[in-house]
């Protein structure tokens, strides 16, 4: 299974460089951002499109013909629309996922973004999340962007992850430590 991942991983980083570097090229990044944003959420909503990129089913035409109707449709650049015509041809539609993401560090690298992914037991309020992304702008030294999920199962506090960086305050972490603590004593 990993050996697949990094096939594809491989293939989307080549195909995320060729595309990153036409955009910049063309002084056409925020449009390949715009583009980037609506492949994600459409990935992210519609299932006939993710059994569109990986089924084996239908034929190299078949999904060259639907990939150029849902580009259409989406509005995507001409260059997004020929890489993901592109992709049809070559059978490598399955590696959009990790295409998409990708384009995404590449296009943050490029504005001196820095993504943080903050997992917190219920839902940052705009403020709440505002503030966090003050504090790691200025601990960082680069924009920070806020990627948040919830996890209910953190009974509260934060877990921020930053590049390699991770600050767990949460309670779950706090009892699990408390808990292993208690197990070296008795």
């Amino acid at each position: 299974m990993s050996e697949t991942v990094g096939i594809s991983t491989g293939i989307a980083a080549r195909y995320a460089t060729a595309v990153f570097d036409l955009a910049r090229e063309g002084k056409a990044i925020a449009g390949l951002e715009k583009d980037v944003d609506a492949l994600d959420a459409a990935m992210a909503e519609s299932d006939d499109l993710r059994i569109l990129l990986s089924s084996p089913l239908y034929s190299r035409d078949e999904q060259a013909t639907a990939i150029g109707a849902v580009s259409a449709k989406m509005k995507l650049s001409k260059t997004t629309s020929n890489v993901l015509a592109l992709m049809a041809s070559k059978r490598r539609l399955f590696v959009l996922p990790q295409l998409v993401a990708t384009l995404r560090a590449k296009i943050a690298e490029h504005k001196g973004e820095v993504t943080a992914e903050v997992t917190s037991a219920k839902a940052l309020t705009k403020a709440q999340s505002d503030k966090l992304a003050k504090t790691l702008t200025a601990q960082m030294g680069a924009d920070v962007k806020i990627k948040a999920t919830v996890d209910d199962s953190l009974i509260g506090g934060l877990i921020v992850k930053v590049g390699s960086k991770m600050i767990d305050t949460s309670i779950k972490s706090k009892l699990n430590a408390l808990q292993n603590t208690m197990k070296e004593v008795g």
